[in-house]
Formats: structure tokens, C-alpha cells, sequence
């Protein structure tokens, strides 16, 4: 869906479960096929961060501070988190802007 709208993507980033320590499991890959991966259930609390780069390339490398993610090309990239949690109900947004 992004990379057809003209959109890189970082694939070796992603989400997380949230907990009580940072980049918990289970991972939750920016992109996959649907209907695959870990089922969502009842308890789980994930971040979901899609990482999209401007240029529609995926290449991108660690600045020397060991933190900072650049495309290689200069173009601009955007990161978003929300997170979510999976109720009895169906999942809640807990980042949402009221």
C-alpha cells in the first residue's frame, strides 16, 4: 500500500509490545502479508510504528550516534507511534487525540 502510493519503507524497523521495559515482544514488522504473523488476543498491548521514507526507496543507514536512522538519498522520512490495546471488545487506541 505505501510503497504503491510512492513510499520507502525502513523494513528492519518496527513496532513492539508495550510492557514494563522498552522494545518489548512481540515485534510487529512495518509491512506483511495479511492474515499472517502473531494473532492479536485479548491482553496485548503493541505500538504500531510505520516508518515511511519520501524518496520511494527503501535505503537508509545509522548516523554516527548510533540512534539516528537517515535515508541515504537526503529525502525526507516520517515516524508515527500509536498505541494499542487488544480488549475483550476489539482494539483500543490509547494514543488517540480526543
Amino acid at each position: 500500500m505505501c510503497r504503491g502510493a510512492g513510499y520507502g519503507i525502513m523494513e528492519d524497523f518496527g513496532g513492539h509490545g508495550i510492557g514494563r521495559q522498552m522494545h518489548e515482544d512481540p515485534g510487529v514488522p512495518n509491512e506483511g502479508r495479511p492474515g499472517r504473523g502473531l494473532p492479536l488476543r485479548h491482553g496485548m498491548v503493541i505500538a504500531i510504528e510505520p516508518m515511511l521514507i519520501a524518496g520511494g526507496r527503501d535505503d537508509y543507514h545509522t548516523a554516527k550516534d548510533g540512534w539516528t536512522l537517515k535515508t541515504n538519498d537526503g529525502s525526507r522520512a516520517a515516524h508515527v507511534e500509536h498505541t494499542v490495546a487488544i480488549t475483550e471488545s476489539g482494539p483500543r487506541i490509547l494514543t488517540e487525540r480526543h
